[in-house]
């Protein structure tokens, strides 16, 4: 569980490096970080909750 900080920040780099492999901005492609960000931010919730419900 400690480990789940991670999943944002590869979802992220893996972005940037779409974004910088398509030749796009990082102002053009905020849209996908605003979405990483916030999926990762539910499904970091949900799995915490199912952990401590479980336990």
């Amino acid at each position: 569980m400690a480990r789940m900080f991670l999943i944002p920040l590869i979802l992220s780099l893996l972005w940037w490096v779409f974004l910088q492999v398509n030749g796009l901005t990082i102002r053009q492609g905020a849209k996908g970080f605003y979405l990483i960000i916030g999926l990762s931010t539910f499904f970091i919730g949900f799995f915490s909750l199912m952990i401590y419900l479980t336990r």
